[in-house]
């Protein structure tokens, strides 16, 4: 069975139960279903491209359903951008059809779907004034703009510099999601609708936010759909929904460990799976001993489909208190190791060196991927990040590695969160500078007293500004390019 097909089965299946939670609404499995299908009957032909202006709504989900269902290709445009910037983005994209929220594609100059909050799909010309006209295969553009096994084009985080997009066909998607069932109590893979309401509150538009309502959809588990997250919206669904698991980049978790939740709000909740950043392992049992409850760090990539590597609560239970700030050890089907920039030769247990990734999702058989992650693993396979080769600061010969120093900042109680980059310098070629997001009023000399007691000279950051948030990129990373632009 396809992934489309699964879609419309699972849609079907009863069309009266409710599928998401949304806003204080239900919407069920029939309209999410009809929805799909009426976005699926304007695909001209499999491999059409679809820009999809993605907000955590029952109406992208419904698009991004539809253009699966049809075989097309989701091309995920961010609306948050602003107008201009997004308007430049879709006439660079060149997609034969732009589908989103009203307000979001109305003023587009191309074949659109638009779908509004009462979940009715309209299909739009240019000077239609909203009325509906329909979409025509052969269009003009149409048959160039294929992209024949593509399920989605998503773009990369964009943390270190600009986002490029990454090809996620359908073959690899169908092994992700396979994939997936390891981790789950029940293996059971058959169609129909299943107990329990996860909660989704990562962007759709993140390859985070995306994977978890197709799962949910192709697993038929109802979700609630945050719009944004919030402490407040997050912990009202996890009281009312009870939910297992839940997920939370970094950034999220950090603002739940600060708030003042109950204990009790969280005890239905036997996991935290952690990802897209660095976390603090200081961080991860601080949240568990607030709330009891254990924080699964993971490794994953756009470029990947998903996660490769990380923790699950056996390996937690047995090896966290000797293994803590590792990202966990190798997904099955995935194969992990290191291996030096110079030679490409494969490293022992324990040395440093760049990333290489086998993952089974990809289909590419022996062939190993080079990342710019430097890491290390130990003899029981369990893997640490140690920062990103293309980030390293050279200051005056001796090599920095930014993450090295923002873990010894994010260690300050009064810090919330740190990022460090290189500055320019003319006599020594770049200088560590750093900005800090804090929980408690503290002062830059108090913080670099701190790192000075733990960095090497050559380590120490020659700035350390305090800043109401630092920058983030849709997913809820730190953006470093940003940051480099505070700190010029």
């Amino acid at each position: 069975m396809t992934l489309g097909d699964r879609i419309a089965a699972v849609t079907a299946l009863e069309p009266d139960r409710p599928a998401i939670d949304y806003q204080g609404r239900w919407v069920s499995w029939g309209e999410l279903g009809a929805i799909a299908g009426a976005v699926a009957a304007h695909v001209p032909e499999p491999g059409t491209r679809v820009a999809v202006l993605l907000r955590n709504s029952p109406a992208s989900v419904g698009i991004v359903l539809g253009v699966l269902r049809a075989g097309g290709c989701v091309v995920t445009v961010n609306p948050h951008r602003g107008a201009e910037r997004v308007r430049a983005e879709l006439t660079e994209l060149g997609a034969p059809i732009v589908a989103g929220q009203p307000d979001d594609v109305r003023d587009h100059p191309g074949a659109t779907l638009a779908v509004d909050a009462s979940l009715e799909v309209r299909a739009l010309r240019p000077g239609s004034r909203g009325a509906s006209a329909a979409l025509r295969p052969g269009s003009r553009g149409v048959s160039a703009a294929l992209r024949p096994g593509v399920a989605v084009q998503m773009l990369t985080s964009g943390t270190t510099g600009p986002p490029k997009r990454i090809d996620l066909t359908y073959d690899t998607l169908e092994r992700v999601f396979a994939g997936a069932k390891h981790y789950e109590g029940s293996r059971d893979a058959r169609v129909r609708l299943r107990s329990g309401i996860a909660v989704v509150n990562a962007p759709l538009v993140h390859l985070g936010g995306l994977f978890r309502v197709l799962q949910c959809v192709l697993d038929g588990r109802s979700f609630a759909l945050l719009e944004r997250f919030t402490v407040e919206a997050w912990a009202d669904a996890v009281r009312r929904h009870r939910p297992a698991t839940v997920s939370l980049v970094p950034a999220a978790l950090r603002m739940v460990l600060d708030a003042d939740l109950d204990r009790a709000d969280l005890s239905s909740v036997r996991s935290v799976i952690c990802g897209t950043a660095p976390l603090s392992p200081d961080d991860a049992d601080a949240f568990t001993a607030k709330y009891g409850v254990p924080v699964l760090v993971s490794y994953a990539a756009t470029e990947f489909g998903g996660g490769v590597a990380g923790w699950n609560l056996a390996d937690h239970q047995q090896y966290w208190a000797t293994k803590r700030g590792s990202v966990g050890r190798a997904h099955p089907g995935c194969a992990l190791r290191v291996v030096s920039a110079e030679t490409g030769a494969a490293l022992p247990p324990d040395q440093p060196g760049l990333l290489e990734v086998r993952a089974a999702q990809l289909g590419s058989g022996d062939e190993w991927i080079r990342t710019t992650d430097l890491a290390r693993i130990d003899a029981d396979g369990f893997v640490w990040i140690l920062g990103r080769a293309d980030q390293a600061i050279i200051r005056g010969g001796f090599k920095i590695l930014p993450d090295d120093v923002r873990a010894v900042l994010e260690q300050h109680p009064a810090v919330r969160a740190a990022a460090v980059v290189g500055r320019a310098d003319r006599r020594l070629g770049a200088v560590p500078v750093a900005a800090v997001e804090i929980r408690t009023p503290v002062t830059s000399d108090d913080l670099l007293a701190h790192a000075s007691a733990q960095l090497a000279p050559y380590e120490r950051p020659v700035e350390i500004r305090i800043v109401d948030a630092l920058p983030r990129t849709p997913s809820a990373k730190v953006d470093l390019t940003a940051v480099r632009g505070l700190l010029r």
